[in-house]
């Protein structure tokens, strides 16, 4: 094998595919079945004999990007997830090869360094003290910190740790008190559920916040729900507050609930998982007003800041708090030594963790910081746009006007037809959607992710929609589809 020529064969075939993707050529995503995919690959062979190298590699390379869904492709809408900048795909490149498992310093002192300003960056943007180097420690009395993890899901799980440790400080040794709460909107991310689940907490230990018909908080009410923990004879750990939802794209009040949180003494958590990403725009920054306010916030920049899965960032006001998240022994890692950085590790549930602050720093670095607020600010008019163009057809409709790059929308008919309608585009490997159960019936879901994407796109995709709700009222909605139309066992049904 060749390092370099295989490499090269690697990035002309990605580059194809980058280009191709961007100007539309081909389908945007191809579900062939598995079995057909996993015989197309001679996955059985090559792990027989070996030999994925030179043509034989370029040959691989075409068929897997076939099967691959093109997230820069215009045409795609259906989940949170990155098209990614070409620099951060190359930064992950970097990190494959080197494979600094950088949770401890010695083991990646550029990719730890690169980690420490990202979160210091990130801090500071959410309004927060950033953390002094190790040389400075002590200067600061109170600051925040923050951990790079692998993904959103394990982000709002660590952020709900840290909370438990300030309310249950011996929560290690007694194990969990029987009487912790968590409050939260019912939009918000089933991770938030999971995570609670995963704690053994139980599922009676999550509270549903009042909401508003559209599904933010009512910060005036939470008085009462609080209220309603301590009838129950619990104790609040945590309160949750969306910035912004995940099914529907709308930011909950934060300073008015950051003042409640305050008031009674109880931990703010924000899921700013997509949402936080406002903070880089002038334009749309007041959307997150009061998340300072929080003692804890996820960030993802697998989202909106264009970096490759995964990069999340969990992020708190007081580092103390987070350092006291977790309690290891393992006296190969945990001593006191002498070392010119920091390690991560005792911030995190992995113990083994690759250099995700390399892929988005890559991106950063190559587009600065007015870059990527001005990627927003696109794809967030781009939704503003298509909302007013999709509510002005007789024959849709919007539930909420949006406030990020989520739109959801509907043409007439039932809610099967809506699923009947996403599948067909799907299988012409047109136009890839998303579905959502809002206010008690189901939208076709639009995420603005790809930066090829535009009005013109918006207009094109009435047209098929149309079309294919024609054909769905003419055939009739057969039973699978009705049964696929119920509300979904998680939140969303989708990432």
């Amino acid at each position: 094998m060749s390092f370099l020529s295989d490499s090269r064969r690697v990035t002309r075939a990605l580059s194809d595919f980058y280009h191709r993707s961007l100007s539309a050529e081909g389908r945007v995503v191809t579900q062939a079945p598995i079995e057909d995919i996993i015989e197309r690959l001679d996955l059985a062979g090559l792990a027989s004999r070996g030999g994925l190298s030179g043509a034989k590699l370029s040959e691989f390379l075409d068929a897997y990007l076939s099967y691959t869904t093109r997230l820069h492709h215009p045409e795609y809408l259906a989940h949170q997830v990155a098209a990614p900048h070409p620099s951060g795909g190359l930064a992950a490149l970097v990190d494959g090869v080197t494979n600094n498992a950088m949770a401890i310093y010695e083991m990646g002192p550029a990719a730890a360094a690169i980690e420490f300003f990202v979160i210091n960056w990130l801090l500071g943007k959410i309004g927060w003290i950033p953390t002094p180097h190790p040389r400075e420690t002590g200067c600061v009395p109170e600051h925040g910190g923050g951990v790079l993890t692998h993904g959103g899901s394990l982000a709002n799980l660590t952020a709900l740790l840290a909370a438990r440790s300030r309310i249950a400080p011996d929560v290690w040794d007694q194990g969990n008190p029987g009487d912790l709460a968590v409050l939260a909107p019912a939009e918000s991310h089933y991770s938030i559920a999971r995570a609670i689940g995963i704690m053994g907490l139980g599922r009676r230990a999550l509270y549903p916040l009042p909401v508003d018909d559209a599904g933010r908080v009512l910060a005036d009410r939470i008085p009462q729900a609080l209220a309603k923990v301590r009838e129950d004879g619990r104790r609040a750990m945590a309160l949750v507050a969306n910035a912004c939802s995940t099914g529907v794209g709308l930011y909950d009040p934060l300073r008015e609930i950051g003042q409640a949180c305050r008031e009674a003494g109880v931990w703010m958590h924000v899921d700013g998982a997509h949402g936080a990403s406002a903070l880089l725009s002038d334009r749309h920054r007041a959307l997150l007003d009061g998340a300072d306010m929080a003692d804890s916030l996820v960030w993802d920049a697998h989202k909106l800041m264009r970096a490759p899965t995964l990069c999340a960032a969990v992020l708190v006001r007081d580092a103390a708090t987070l350092d006291r998240a977790f309690e290891q022994e393992a006296s190969y890692l945990f001593h006191d030594k002498a070392q010119p950085g920091v390690d991560f590790i005792h911030r995190t549930v992995e113990c083994t963790k690759a250099g995700l602050g390399l892929r988005f720093f890559a991106v950063l670095g190559a587009l600065g910081e007015q870059g990527l607020g001005h990627y927003i600010e696109r794809q967030y008019g781009l939704a503003a746009e298509a909302f007013r163009l999709i509510r002005a057809q007789e024959d849709f409709d919007c539930p909420v006007e949006p406030q990020s790059n989520i739109l959801c929308f509907r043409v007439r008919g039932t809610d099967a037809a809506q699923i009947a309608i996403r599948d067909a585009l799907i299988a012409q490997g047109r136009f890839h959607l998303s579905t959502v159960f809002f206010g008690g019936r189901r939208y076709l879901r639009a995420t603005f992710m790809s930066p090829a994407t535009t009005l013109a796109d918006v207009s094109r995709l009435i047209e098929a929609v149309r079309t294919e709700a024609s054909r769905v009222e003419a055939g009739g909605a057969g039973t699978a589809a009705e049964a696929k139309a119920g509300r979904p066992a998680t939140p969303g049904g989708h990432p």
